[in-house]
């Protein structure tokens, strides 16, 4: 993601049976692709979140936050929002890594994508992001894409919100749901 010539795919990422997707991803370049789970709890969902969920502002969710690092550095911050009714109970409000990943455990729960949509858009970071990813000032703008995921029927049930130095590169995507 930090290399102008890293081109990525995100169908790892919402395919279960993947493991770690970053992982394998950062070491086919030849790098080392880590994450930390900074929490996992559940709260009110935020505006956005609820519409693309299709719950009401408020309703609680389970929200896990990640630092992603390659090399040992910050790349990206990345929240992912599950409907209570889908994750509580789940690993997802552990602290600790899934076996297998979180899209491996929803596909064990029953929840497989039908679509995918993600947005891209560019914004300034916020101080909690700028300090996250080891931003040099706050003139450096970020990346955020965020992704919704829905069942085969169009019922949403995961959306995560990734965010990135403005500098990542290039992103480039090809999907294929089976």
């Amino acid at each position: 993601m930090a290399h102008d010539r890293w081109t990525g795919s995100s169908t790892p990422y919402i395919e279960s049976g993947q493991g770690d997707a970053w992982g394998k991803e950062a070491a086919q370049q030849g790098r080392s692709g880590t994450q930390r789970i900074l929490s996992a709890t559940e709260e009110p969902a935020p505006r956005t979140v609820a519409a693309a969920l299709n719950l009401e502002t408020g309703t609680t969710v389970v929200t896990r936050q990640r630092l992603i690092l390659l090399d040992e550095h910050p790349v990206e911050v990345a929240r992912s929002y599950w409907p209570a009714e889908v994750a509580s109970g789940t690993p997802l409000t552990d602290t600790g890594k899934i076996r297998g990943g979180a899209v491996s455990l929803l596909a064990d729960l029953g929840y497989k994508p039908g679509t995918v949509t993600e947005d891209i858009q560019t914004r300034p970071p916020t101080r909690e992001e700028a300090e996250a990813l080891q931003l040099a000032d706050n003139s450096e703008w970020v990346l955020t894409l965020t992704r919704t995921i829905t069942t085969p029927d169009g019922r949403p049930y995961e959306v995560s919100v990734m965010v990135s130095p403005g500098r990542v590169g290039r992103l480039h995507y090809t999907m294929e749901v089976d």
